[in-house]
């Protein structure tokens, strides 16, 4: 069991898009910079003084890149602390060498477990427990601060290894809802071009009983749009039908933007929903109508669940002459409400994949604003 955990250990991918050096990574450089600075300045027992001062250069300089390159890190931190633990033996000074202010390189064991990959957690693992070993070879002070050493060295790994498992668990989680909503909006496109083309179909059929009395070429011609758009509709239904899990194709178009004021009256009046379309929205596809539709519903279930004390949802769609926006705004109190749950997700996933945007958050005063932009001629081919 143990070989086999870490085995799993060992092919664990690293953490993709690791944050890399950020405005708080210098302000903990500099504060930790300025603590080490008077300690080894101030401290009257600081054996090696220079040797001291100048071993937390590397110890600050692992911090800003501890997400980005956390073996490399914890390498150059944990090897400056094992230097310095050999040094203490060599040199046999009083006191061990080194500063109060390298305990900064708890940090990086957080950072290692946190976004490396299994193989490089197992390296720097190793490299913290050598480090472990020589600092309490070096100034041995009996088994209980040893035990103690490494408990305090594995908090900060267990806690890394804690976070990565949730925020796997929510990657996964954001995953499944993009991966229900690519589903969903398959459907709807397969459903609606099989709408279309199941016309064309019998179109063609019937063309071809009344043609008898004209031209042969018109024969052929209504032959071949027979053809064409049987194979058509056959090649959709089987790519798609493994998305199906079984269920049988509606041949008529989902809700699409006629049905936005059925949507409102659904309610029950508790908020008030107001429904306005302005500009032209005659030409808008199947797909662009389907999204408007789809993106309203959960904005007006998002804010009749959450919006506290709200009396009005304002749903407002615009378009023009390429693009359809939707705007669905509640007058709710201030509150938090997550801009990255699932719901929200799906309907930024939909957005993206018809080429549109999608953005939402709290007003300036009270309430909260859902905007999407979106092509109306539908995805991009």
């Amino acid at each position: 069991m143990l070989r086999d955990a870490v085995r799993a250990l060992w092919a664990e991918p690293r953490v993709p898009a690791p944050p890399p050096p950020m405005r708080r990574d210098l302000v903990l450089v500099a504060v930790l910079a300025a603590v080490a600075l008077g300690e080894g300045l101030l401290r009257s027992d600081v054996a090696w003084r220079p040797v001291a001062l100048l071993a937390m250069v590397p110890v600050l300089l692992a911090l800003p890149w501890r997400r980005t390159r956390p073996l490399e890190m914890v390498g150059l931190g944990f090897g400056t602390g094992i230097a310095l633990s050999l040094l203490t033996v060599a040199g046999g000074p009083s006191t061990p060498v080194g500063l109060y202010s390298m305990t900064g390189l708890l940090v990086l064991p957080y950072a290692l477990v946190r976004w490396a990959s299994g193989r490089h957690v197992i390296g720097g693992v190793t490299v913290m427990l050598v480090a472990l070993v020589v600092g309490v070879a070096s100034d041995w002070t009996g088994i209980g601060d040893a035990i103690g050493g490494a408990v305090v060295l594995t908090l900060p790994a267990a806690f890394g290894g804690t976070v990565r498992a949730l925020a796997t668990v929510r990657s996964r989680e954001l995953d499944q809802v993009r991966l229900r909503e690519r589903e969903q909006l398959a459907r709807e496109l397969h459903d609606t071009v099989a709408h279309h083309v199941s016309a064309i179909v019998i179109r063609a059929q019937a063309g071809r009983v009344v043609a008898a009395q004209h031209p042969e070429a018109a024969v052929q011609a209504l032959g071949v749009i027979e053809a064409e758009a049987t194979l058509t509709l056959s090649e959709m239904r089987a790519m798609v039908g493994a998305l199906r899990e079984g269920e049988e194709a509606e041949l008529a178009p989902r809700h699409g933007l006629a049905d936005l004021e059925l949507l409102a009256r659904d309610t029950g009046g508790q908020p008030r929903v107001e429904f306005e379309r302005t500009g032209p929205l005659d030409d808008l596809g199947p797909a662009a109508g389907a999204a408007v539709y789809r993106i309203a519903q959960e904005s007006i279930t998002n804010a009749i669940r959450h919006a506290r004390r709200a009396t009005r949802v304002d749903v407002r769609v615009c378009g023009d002459d390429a693009w359809v926006r939707l705007t669905v705004c509640d007058d709710g109190e201030p509150t938090h409400r997550a801009p990255t749950g699932y719901g929200l997700v799906g309907m930024a996933e939909r957005a993206a994949l018809l080429g549109g945007t999608l953005d939402a958050g709290p007003n300036a005063d009270r309430g909260w604003t859902v905007s999407a932009t979106l092509p109306k001629a539908g995805p991009p081919r």
